[in-house]
């Protein structure tokens, strides 16, 4: 019986470690508080990119890695906002952080995760309109969409896509076939999936002195479907020489659907031998 009481009170008089906090994200912004000088966790299980003011350069040091973020202050701050944004479909989180100074005797900063509220389905039995599904927005179009919020919006603008994942772009990528009449200077920027399409961003740049029209029937390829940012390009120099074009490809990348390059034909290999070439 005594062994049992002080294994009891040995547990009560313990302090817990790995204390986890748990915050829920119901798209309203989350508390953070941070100390000065002392580092605070916040798990994510995410791949996420941090969006920050600028007062917060040389204030605050943020740092992601296997789905967690590390917030260390060097300084007092004011109620700032974070923006963590999900780097494969967009999600966006807001954290609303504060630095008070360290204070002798108060106990560590517990570690936080996030979690997703569990929504409720719908009830299948109401048949009222406000209840009715909305028809999905296509496939090509949703990727095409965040392709290009993804490139120009603000990050806390970014709709985020669920089940859409950043995919690598491969180092054989030529994309001189495109539209081999035009002057046009190319280079692939950044490539999405979603199921079986792929998107990849192609900047396009006019390297001729003259107006371009843009035309999507002049791309040679296989395309699910292609969407230029600007209908035309400025003159060489001008700040509208540039553009991106969005191409959507289905069961592989972009790779697969161009058109191969090909080598130019020495035709003088191939001609009869004189006589006097023989020996």
């Amino acid at each position: 019986m005594k062994r049992l009481l002080w294994s009891t009170l040995l547990l009560l008089t313990t302090p817990l470690v790995n204390a986890v906090e748990i915050l829920r994200w119901e798209r309203m912004p989350l508390a953070v508080p941070l100390r000065v000088g002392e580092e605070r966790v916040v798990f994510i299980e995410r791949n996420v990119r941090v969006g920050m003011p600028s007062s917060l350069q040389g204030k605050l040091r943020v740092q992601s890695a296997g789905g967690a973020l590390y917030l260390l202050a060097s300084e007092p701050i004011a109620p700032s906002r974070l923006q963590l944004q999900d780097a494969d479909d967009g999600t966006l989180i807001l954290l609303d952080i504060a630095a008070e100074p360290n204070k002798t005797g108060d106990p560590p900063l517990e570690a936080m995760r996030i979690v997703e509220a569990v929504r409720m389905p719908p009830d299948s039995t109401d048949d009222s309109p406000a209840t009715q599904s909305v028809p999905s927005t296509p496939l090509p179009v949703a990727l095409t969409r965040y392709a290009a919020q993804s490139l120009y919006a603000p990050l806390r603008t970014v709709e985020p896509v669920p089940g859409l994942r950043a995919v690598p772009l491969r180092d054989d990528l030529v994309l001189d076939t495109l539209m081999p009449e035009l002057p046009l200077a190319y280079r692939a920027l950044a490539s999405w999936r979603l199921e079986d399409l792929w998107v990849t961003a192609v900047r396009l740049r006019n390297t001729s002195p003259h107006w371009l029209a843009l035309d999507p029937r002049r791309l040679q390829g296989d395309f699910v479907s292609a969407t230029y940012q600007h209908p035309d390009l400025g003159p060489k120099g001008e700040s509208t020489d540039t553009t991106v074009l969005y191409l959507v490809t289905r069961n592989h990348g972009l790779v697969e659907s161009l058109l191969p390059t090909i080598s130019p034909v020495d035709v003088t290999m191939n001609l009869p031998r004189s006589s006097g070439d023989e020996e």
